[in-house]
């Protein structure tokens, strides 16, 4: 992976209408889940964007999200597959700016985001993504690891081991006693055709089940259920 530039996606923009609440703001071992999700891929992935939906507002008031950038899917509600456009989107467009703005903080003027600073979020658009990364940054995003607000039991280790297989071309999911989960890795230049297919509840899968994907067993690192339902 040496010279190849990670970044890291997690996806919680979902009502958890299940659960009864949505989960990003679903307390787990001393932290909210959206703020476990962000930090796990922190320690892999530079930049971390995180995309919201369902109480957005909330999770920014409550959550501290680090580092990571915020961008809002205003069309949550019709499934994952908006909100993995979203953050492709968001990518693309504002592919995380230079180091050197990070460790600044990121300090932009405010816009209109509806009363939110602009350093931690922006509004992207759902619709299909340029995989070419232009403009004023010094970093360029080779690929995009990306992670589930609700999947408690994942960790750091396994998260990297999938973010070796990354490449602009690359496409990697972590398996599971041979079934497929995530984190699942998206190489740059697939970015288009996996915003493309995702509709519905359906983020990636399509498009991976059309194309050569390496599997990457996990299950030595990681717990891959996801949390749907409160505890009993």
């Amino acid at each position: 992976m040496a010279g190849v530039h990670v970044a890291g996606l997690v996806l919680a923009a979902g009502a958890g209408r299940r659960y009864g609440m949505p989960k990003a703001l679903v307390p787990y071992e001393g932290s909210l889940l959206v703020e476990r999700a962000c930090r796990l891929l922190s320690v892999v992935c530079d930049p971390v964007y995180v995309v919201l939906g369902a109480a957005a507002d909330e999770v920014l008031s409550r959550a501290d999200l680090g580092r990571a950038e915020v961008t809002v899917n205003r069309d949550w509600d019709s499934g994952m597959g908006s909100s993995l456009r979203t953050g492709l989107n968001a990518l693309a467009t504002h592919p995380g700016g230079s180091r050197q703005d990070r460790q600044a903080g990121g300090q932009r003027p405010e816009g209109d985001s509806g009363g939110l600073p602009a350093n931690r979020q922006s509004e992207a658009s759902t619709g299909p993504v340029d995989a070419v990364l232009d403009g004023p940054v010094d970093v360029v995003v080779d690929a995009v690891v990306v992670h589930l607000v609700d999947l408690p039991g994942m960790t750091a280790a396994a998260i990297r081991r999938v973010a070796t297989y990354a490449s602009a071309e690359g496409l990697a999911v972590a398996t599971y006693d041979g079934v497929r989960g995530h984190p699942v890795l998206l190489g740059r230049r697939h970015w288009a055709g996996v915003a493309e297919s995702a509709s519905g509840d359906q983020g990636a899968r399509t498009y991976l089940a059309a194309h050569e994907v390496t599997e990457v067993e996990c299950s030595d690192l990681a717990d891959p259920t996801d949390l749907d339902y409160p505890p009993a």
